[in-house]
């Protein structure tokens, strides 16, 4: 894919995501603006091979590309990552009962989205509580899960579920289920989603009651626990990184903008003037600059795996939601009060930049699994 063809098309994209931001957080409005330019200029297929429509780009142009929707709009750049995460995962093992689901995803007919997370099993997105059951040659999936980005805006959802008992023979740490589930029929949101930060993505409580069979299930019975660590950890991991990173650049941006431009009219000097000032820009924008060589090393790891892939993923987004948390919260020193208004958009983004610590797999089991690699423990 040309490096211009991917420019020319973000730009659109970010002109709008960048236009709407503010609306988006204020309103807790799903950014349904700044999603269909996606859809229109090709960005919902960025990661998808060409034969099925889409732009064929790896993890390095995810990086670009959600780094920079990040930079406009956190929301919109959540939304976003959680359908590429989705669409690596239909790719990795298409479900037959779906032959067109790809190529929707990759000419954006479909917006997709992960439905993972229970309250039961908290962080751990691999292991839900909730079991199918088995109904002749049917499944029947009843789940509520607890944290779905584009709930209620998805056009289909990746589902996982403990599989049912009867299928359930292993040796993976969890026997696991993946189904591809439409919207429609048995697909409700169950509650609102009102967060600190990353108010538009519509990240609500869902319940699933569905029947599914063999076919709409992502690879054979009780493979979705290898799907989850092999793809979907690796692309999502690396994509929450980028949105790390498009949130501190912007904080870094607004800063150093805010610092050359406010003056001391009884001084005659800008904010930047100051010595204290310029060097917490420096450390912050040097911050930036290390954190993103990591992160776009890990990409590069992944699009071309080797010994080291698997601690770069690991760590890619425990540094940079790390790095964004620290960043935003110098932005907003050095700005002062400005910032702590709504004057500059750094108090969303230093809102926005607080989930990508939190949001599972946490940072602290992040580093918790980098540290048992490192010391040669298993991880699960």
């Amino acid at each position: 894919m040309a490096r211009l063809d991917l420019t020319d098309r973000l730009e659109r994209a970010v002109t709008v995501a960048r236009v709407q931001a503010r609306e988006v957080d204020t309103q807790a409005a799903f950014p349904t603006d700044a999603v269909n330019a996606l859809r229109e200029n090709g960005l919902l297929g960025l990661t998808l091979p060409e034969d099925v429509g889409g732009l064929g780009g790896g993890p390095v142009e995810m990086v670009t590309a959600l780094s920079e929707i990040a930079s406009a709009c956190g929301s919109t750049a959540m939304v976003y990552l959680m359908h590429l995460s989705a669409a690596m995962a239909v790719a990795s093992a298409p479900p037959p009962g779906h032959p067109d689901l790809l190529a929707r995803i990759a000419s954006g007919q479909a917006l997709a989205t992960l439905a993972f997370s229970e309250s039961g099993s908290r962080s751990h997105f691999w292991a839900p509580v909730s079991q199918a059951q088995m109904s002749g040659d049917r499944v029947q999936v009843k789940t509520r899960k607890s944290w779905v980005t584009s709930a209620g805006h998805a056009d289909a959802y990746l589902v996982s579920t403990l599989t049912a008992a009867e299928q359930a023979t292993t040796e993976a740490p969890v026997a696991v289920d993946v189904y591809a589930v439409p919207a429609g029929a048995g697909v409700e949101v169950a509650g609102t989603f009102r967060g600190l930060g990353l108010r538009g993505n519509a990240s609500a409580p869902m319940t699933f009651d569905v029947v599914v069979g063999e076919t709409d299930r992502l690879g054979g019975p009780a493979t979705g626990f290898g799907l989850m660590l092999s793809v979907v950890m690796p692309w999502f991991n690396i994509g929450n990184a980028a949105v790390s990173l498009g949130l501190a650049r912007a904080g870094v941006e607004a800063a150093v903008a805010h610092a050359s431009g406010a003056r001391f009219e009884h001084l005659g000097d800008t904010l930047a003037s100051l010595p204290t000032i310029r060097a917490q820009l420096a450390r912050a924008a040097l911050d930036l600059a290390v954190t993103s060589s990591y992160v776009e090393a890990a990409a590069r790891s992944v699009a071309t795996p080797d010994d080291s892939t698997t601690l770069r993923v690991l760590g890619a987004k425990a540094v940079a939601n790390d790095a964004a948390l620290r960043i935003t919260e110098t932005a907003m020193r050095v700005c002062g009060g400005a910032a702590f208004s709504e004057h500059l958009p750094l108090e969303r983004v230093f809102r926005d930049a607080r989930a990508g610590a939190v949001m599972a797999p946490t940072a602290d089991v992040l580093y918790d699994f980098y540290g048992k690699a490192i010391t040669g423990q298993p991880l699960f």
